[in-house]
This record gives C-alpha cells, sequence and structure tokens, in this order.
C-alpha cells in the first residue's frame, strides 16, 4: 500500500522528531536503516484491528489472550444466527476493522452467560494484533487491548518510502 501526500508529511515530522532517526544520512541506506526501525513491532505494544481474519483462524487458533473458539456455544446459536456468520467470511475473510462487522459478532454470540462472553472474548482476541511502529503513526484510537485501533496503513515501509519522505521541502 503507498503512502498518500498526507502520509508522508507526517512520516517526515515523525522521523525530525526522533533525535535518533533525525541525525541518519538521507542516503538509499539511511532510509533502509530508519524503514527496518519503523518495521518493527512499535513500543510500548499498540493493539490494532486485524483487517483480514479467516474463518479458521478464528475457530482453530488459541488466541494471544490462552482462549479457543468454542463449538458448543456455536452449535448453540439459530440457524440465522449461524446462517449471519457463514456470510461474515462469504469473500473468505471477515475484516473486523470495521464496526458493523464487530457488531455482526456481537450480535451472533449475544448473550450475557459465561459461554457467549467467553466467545466474544476469543473472536475479539482472535481480530487484534500487535502493530508495527509505522502502522501505529497512521492508527487511529486507543491500541489497547480493550480498544484497539484502527489502521490508516497497513504493511511495511519501504526505504523508498522514507526517501521520499525525507526529500519533502
Amino acid at each position: 500500500m503507498a503512502l498518500t501526500a498526507a502520509q508522508l508529511i507526517v512520516l517526515k515530522a515523525d522521523i525530525l522528531a526522533d533525535p535518533i532517526l533525525a541525525v541518519i544520512p538521507n542516503t538509499d541506506d539511511g532510509a533502509f536503516e530508519i524503514a527496518t526501525a519503523y518495521n518493527l513491532n512499535a513500543v510500548p505494544d499498540f493493539w490494532v484491528w486485524r483487517s483480514a481474519v479467516t474463518e479458521r483462524e478464528f475457530v482453530e487458533q488459541s488466541s494471544q489472550d490462552g482462549t479457543s473458539f468454542s463449538w458448543p456455544q456455536y452449535i448453540a446459536r439459530t440457524e440465522p444466527e449461524r446462517d449471519g456468520w457463514k456470510r461474515l467470511f462469504a469473500t473468505g475473510t471477515a475484516n473486523p476493522s470495521l464496526p458493523n462487522v464487530r457488531q455482526a459478532v456481537a450480535d451472533i454470540f449475544s448473550g450475557a452467560q459465561a459461554a457467549p462472553v467467553a466467545q466474544r472474548a476469543h473472536l475479539i482476541a482472535v481480530a487484534r494484533r500487535k502493530t508495527r511502529r509505522a502502522e501505529k503513526l497512521f492508527s487511529t484510537g486507543a491500541g489497547t487491548t480493550a480498544a484497539p485501533a484502527t489502521m490508516g496503513y497497513e504493511g511495511t515501509l519501504s526505504y523508498q518510502d522514507v526517501r521520499q519522505s525525507r526529500n519533502l521541502p
């Protein structure tokens, strides 16, 4: 994903605000060094909603919080709720960064009892991830495990992104 003109300006300002990165020479090697720093995980941890999660990831993986998918809880859902779950993956992945997708998960696994609450907790945990420094820079939101941020840019920065940004007037 290419950076927008506005994002290039933000990146340049962020580089200049960092006393370590600001003094790195504006060369290809320097740009590579800066890109490498922005492609590391953000410190401290900053959490974002994932933009694509497969059904297999939801049902087969334990989350970073140690939760797992409950098949009995899925089977206990009504037929319309199970149909809604299937529709979430009609394109192959669900996009939990979209509020309506998160609402669908909450609606499908509704209920105040322990089992649906645990199922929602698992799905939310799988739907978030730690972000890279560059992704954090362009994200909006709290970035906590309870309130992940939404990314405005996803992926890694190239040294060309850094060069382009640093060469802005």
